[in-house]
């Protein structure tokens, strides 16, 4: 099973959570499909987008569960990141954890193997 991520205000997500589906962020609407990441990309991406944001929210989700409207796309340095173009159906998120901001500025990450 493959797992990605999404780095997500909390506030937000609750509300996704009443809908029953994820639209995306304002950024993902924007490009016209969700921006997700891989366990080793997530970090780079809470650094780069989520710098100092805290009340954020770590959304684990089954990659194999989203079809063909999940597609890996080069970005960041031409690496492959997953983007779906589709709302998020909540029945392929497999977790949500609080992505708090450490003493140092940083994100403390959960165990992503999880």
């Amino acid at each position: 099973m493959t797992i990605i991520f999404k780095i997500c205000p909390a506030l937000l997500w609750r509300e996704a959570e009443k809908a029953g589906s994820f639209e995306g962020a304002p950024v993902d609407i924007q490009d016209g499909y969700i921006h997700f990441s891989t366990a080793n990309q997530a970090y780079e991406t809470a650094k780069r987008h989520f710098a100092g944001q805290n009340d954020l929210l770590l959304i684990a989700v089954e990659a194999d569960s989203l079809g063909e409207a999940l597609r890996y796309e080069p970005s960041r340095g031409g690496d492959l990141f997953p983007h779906l173009y589709a709302a998020l159906p909540l029945s392929a998120v497999r977790w949500v954890k609080p992505l708090p901001l450490g003493q140092d500025g940083r994100h403390v990450f959960p165990d992503l193997s999880q």
